[in-house]
């Protein structure tokens, strides 16, 4: 992203050329951004034989995750939709995970069919996996008892998480597997997302590599995910060449002493694709209230959600004033909720220091990449916007904008 004479440039497009072009609100991608994150985070990490797997519940938009396959990705997935979308976007079976929670015995079946391996989440349904597919080699998830993260929403390891296997329970996995015959190829963790303090991975890397030796014929071990980026202007930036040195350092300690070298796996969803997505929208309103000048728009939570789940922080930009003099405003949805506000925290409503918007504005969201539109939906019956990927001055849709006729379409 560029700001060339206050105008917001995107991949060397004009944001307003984009929607006068493709509709609004629109997502956009620059496919620089998505290419050099992903490339930055596979050299980081020096350690010869690992699998850097993209966390694709990030963002599933087969174009993007192509690009990431080009740059040396694999997958983990989380739910069949994502293991079809990873094998339409040109992934091998054995590049993708299949990291399932609570898992139904079809979705098991149907990650078996496609022959991708099977990470399970607990002694349920180790014993249900064991039972249906006896001598499979298997993953297992541990909860190292550790967690960390941006929001407790987004916490996946520690006392109150429901992901993996108590990493105190190593004798009833090994119990379980010895009776089905099921042989545990990888032990996996995953402890939370939009880490920015690399020695809280490594931390709960030392749990996993403490249990490790417990499992005599793995051939990996996975350390999840979880890296974050700089949302607010003054965040600081996680060193990944730090972070790669760390873990690069740790792991070939602890094969070392495990007697052979494994594949070490991490699983980044947000590192690779947030800070290359923006959502752009339209200033349909202005409304002076008693307490808040709103701003409001084409778009809303059911576009990009983080804003009214977490509280999150998103850096928003006049896409043509983006250097104006600045005056308090709430930037706001066009959803029949109180919480469809862009600029909030935890707590509620939060006025921004931004440009003069006025009707017919374009509103530049963002670090939108990541949670957005895949975690956006059809609230209030309303359509999802196009995606476009832009580089070099050039644009190209990657997915069509959804039609009314498409929501009652089943």
């Amino acid at each position: 992203m560029e700001i060339r004479t206050g105008v917001v440039h995107l991949g060397g497009v004009p944001a307003r050329q984009l929607l006068e072009r493709y509709g609004s609100p629109l997502y956009v991608y620059e496919e620089e951004t998505l290419r050099g994150r992903a490339r930055e985070l596979v050299e980081a990490i020096t350690y010869t034989d690992k699998a850097v797997k993209y966390a694709c519940k990030a963002n599933t938009n087969i174009a993007l995750m192509s690009i990431l396959k080009e740059e040396g990705m694999g997958i983990d997935a989380i739910s069949p939709g994502e293991i079809y979308a990873a094998l339409r976007a040109g992934f091998k079976p054995e590049q993708i995970l299949f990291t399932s929670n609570n898992a139904t015995a079809e979705e098991l079946t149907y990650a078996v069919s496609k022959k991708v391996t099977v990470n399970l989440d607990s002694l349920s349904n180790l014993e249900t996996f064991g039972k249906m597919y006896p001598g499979r080699e298997i993953c297992v998830r541990i909860n190292p008892n550790v967690g960390g993260g941006h929001h407790h929403h987004v916490i996946t390891g520690g006392q109150g998480s429901k992901f993996g296997i108590t990493y105190t329970h190593v004798d009833e996995i090994l119990e379980t597997a010895r009776r089905y015959g099921l042989m545990v190829r990888g032990i996996h963790q995953h402890i939370g997302s939009g880490i920015l303090d690399s020695d809280i991975f490594v931390q709960a890397m030392d749990v996993l590599l403490e249990v490790a030796p417990r499992f005599k014929d793995i051939s990996f071990i996975d350390f999840g995910g979880g890296i974050g980026v700089p949302y607010r202007e003054d965040q600081k930036r996680i060193d990944v060449r730090l972070f790669g040195q760390k873990i690069t350092e740790d792991f070939e300690s602890f094969c070392g002493r495990y007697g052979r070298r494994l594949t070490l796996v991490i699983e980044p969803g947000r590192y690779p694709v947030a800070e290359s997505g923006f959502l752009l929208a339209k200033v349909t309103a202005v409304k002076k209230g008693e307490t808040h000048r709103f701003v409001g728009t084409d778009t809303g939570f059911n576009h990009l959600v983080r804003p009214a789940m977490y509280g999150s922080y998103h850096r928003i930009l006049h896409a043509e004033n983006a250097d104006g003099e600045t005056i308090p405003q709430v930037v706001a949805g066009n959803i029949c909720e109180s919480g469809d506000v862009f600029t909030r925290d935890e707590n509620g409503i939060v006025d921004r220091q931004l440009p003069l918007f006025t009707e017919g504005d374009v509103v530049c969201v963002c670090n939108a990449g990541a949670y957005g539109y895949s975690m956006s939906s059809n609230y209030n019956s309303r359509p999802r916007p196009a995606e476009v990927l832009v580089k070099g001055g050039e644009a190209r849709l990657i997915r069509k904008r959804e039609r009314m006729e498409d929501l009652f379409r089943n």
